[in-house]
């Protein structure tokens, strides 16, 4: 499983032009699930992204955590993060998880959070999404379940 987590002053994503999700400062997570990847998985990314210290703390250094600044995160389904480009000019999709099995994991993710304390928004799963966002810092990071 794989997450693009970028600490925003505020997100949000919308279908058809309708907003379904957004939330103030906290982290947008752009989240990919592959193969073989599992409930644990997902449980354990959901909780690391719960608790790195990427938030400024009094003297400005990264020391707090979304659960420490009573953050929210608005989580988007991307299963483009699975994409591979290494051959031609197109990427392969292959290593994407199934929709199904996608689906159940980024709810799982999503629940995971939440159990935590954290508010939770949600894109909409295999729709064509748009997602706006002001990324503070700027601070991205990216988190693999396998590494």
């Amino acid at each position: 499983m794989k997450a693009v987590l970028q600490r925003v002053t505020r997100a949000s994503v919308s279908v058809a032009g309708e907003v379904v999700g957004s939330i103030e400062r906290g982290l947008l997570v752009l989240l990919g699930v592959e193969q073989g990847d599992t409930e644990v998985d997902a449980r354990a990314l959901a909780e690391k992204c719960v608790v790195l210290r990427i938030f400024d703390d009094a003297d400005g250094k990264m020391n707090l955590s979304l659960a420490d600044v009573r953050g929210a995160m608005l989580v988007v389904s991307q299963f483009t993060l699975l994409g591979d480009c290494r051959k031609g000019r197109r990427p392969s999709f292959l290593q994407a998880a199934p929709p199904e099995l996608a689906e159940q994991l980024y709810k799982g993710f999503a629940e995971t959070v939440a159990v935590q304390g954290v508010p939770v928004s949600l894109g909409r799963f295999r729709a064509n999404m748009q997602v706006e966002l002001i990324n503070d810092g700027p601070v991205t990071l990216l988190l693999d379940s396998r590494k």
